[in-house]
């Protein structure tokens, strides 16, 4: 019995001496129910709105200042007409519009009924029909406290309206999350264990030796997989036009290269995690904690950014994924080109030269 305490509490000694197993078994799942409680929700918070108030009476301004008093809704922009609402939906950052009639009061008193149209963006249909409800809510509050103070009762009736994806099909949200996923997971990943599987088995160093550049050997590594993932990109639009019908209303040709910018942000990142990774098993459990995680998490394709913490909505800034959709739901849902999209394509040119950079600065110490 002795011999079997001792031996346990060796293992005890051997597990906290190790960091890698304390980080595995106390470290993740701290993580992990830290990143899984703040960031899955379906709840709302400062979502950015914009009013268009053809009325302009005191009505229409206690209902936009009770709106505007929620935590849920945050007002970016005073629209002055119809023509306004378009422009301000392609630029992406106002999720809906509220839309009050002309004579919004008037009609009130004369004809005890108003309407209110709340505009939404249904390229999340989610979070759509949320905003929708939300807004609804409020608006249905506001109408019982008005109402008990009179005998003949106002009814105002919010009326939703959902642009770019009307019949809220989930397909619409789901083919640019999915096809991101995809061609992070096969660029990265695959890209990350090719080029250890070298290290591993020692041919690396035979290869930064050889008459090859440096350069040419990681290049000569990735570009198969380049290919790949532009072969994975071109199947997954042609099935999301065919077979669930979703529109591809913008070029087809700047979806292209937004495309190809991706995968070499992805391939980036794999050599990155290669130059971190000594085996192949290492390299994939990065690639999969460090890449997937924050991919379905952080990037907007299942959950609100704006309802997440202000840390997690800061770290979503630096996932590729974030903005790969952004451009996606752009040109294929709403039409956009790159006049709408230049800020979010600069950002993902710039992680592509920061990830290279640093790469092949950590290469050339090896070297050394």
């Amino acid at each position: 019995m002795k011999r079997f305490i001792g031996f346990v509490q060796k293992e005890f000694y051997h597990i906290f001496r190790d960091k890698r197993s304390l980080f595995i078994l106390f470290g993740m799942p701290i993580a992990q129910i830290m990143l899984f409680g703040f960031a899955i929700t379906n709840e709302i918070n400062n979502v950015d709105i914009a009013i268009l108030d053809r009325s302009k009476d005191v009505t229409t301004q206690e209902i936009i200042n009770k709106i505007s008093a929620s935590k849920y809704f945050s007002i970016l922009q005073v629209l002055e007409n119809g023509t306004e609402i378009a422009p301000v939906f392609e630029k992406g950052r106002v999720k809906a519009v509220l839309y009050f009639e002309k004579d919004f009061s008037k009609k009130l008193i004369a004809e005890h009924r108003a309407k209110i149209q709340i505009v939404t963006d249904a390229t999340d249909p989610n979070m759509a029909n949320t905003i929708s409800n939300y807004i609804s809510s409020i608006v249905q509050n506001y109408q019982q406290e008005q109402n008990r103070a009179i005998d003949i009762k106002y009814q105002i009736v919010p009326e939703s309206r959902m642009i770019y994806n009307p019949e809220l099909k989930s397909v619409y949200m789901f083919v640019p999350g999915v096809m991101t996923v995809i061609l992070m997971l096969v660029s990265a990943m695959m890209t990350s264990i090719s080029i250890t599987r070298e290290k591993e088995q020692g041919t690396m160093e035979i290869l930064l030796v050889s008459p090859l550049k440096p350069f040419q050997v990681i290049l000569g590594k990735v570009f198969p997989y380049i290919f790949l993932s532009i072969i994975n990109a071109v199947v997954i639009v042609l099935l999301s036009i065919f077979v669930f019908h979703v529109p591809v209303t913008g070029s087809l040709i700047l979806l292209g290269l937004e495309t190809v910018l991706f995968i070499i942000v992805s391939l980036a990142l794999g050599i990155l995690i290669s130059t971190i990774a000594a085996t192949q098993q290492t390299a994939m459990m990065i690639s999969l904690m460090g890449l997937m995680l924050p991919v379905i998490l952080l990037s907007g394709f299942i959950f609100p950014i704006s309802s997440m913490p202000w840390p997690l909505q800061l770290i979503s800034h630096i996932v590729p994924a974030k903005w790969f959709i952004i451009i996606v739901k752009g040109i294929m849902l709403k039409g956009v080109g790159l006049a709408f999209l230049w800020k979010e394509t600069l950002v993902l040119v710039g992680m592509t030269l920061f990830l290279i950079g640093l790469s092949v600065k950590k290469y050339k110490i090896r070297l050394e």
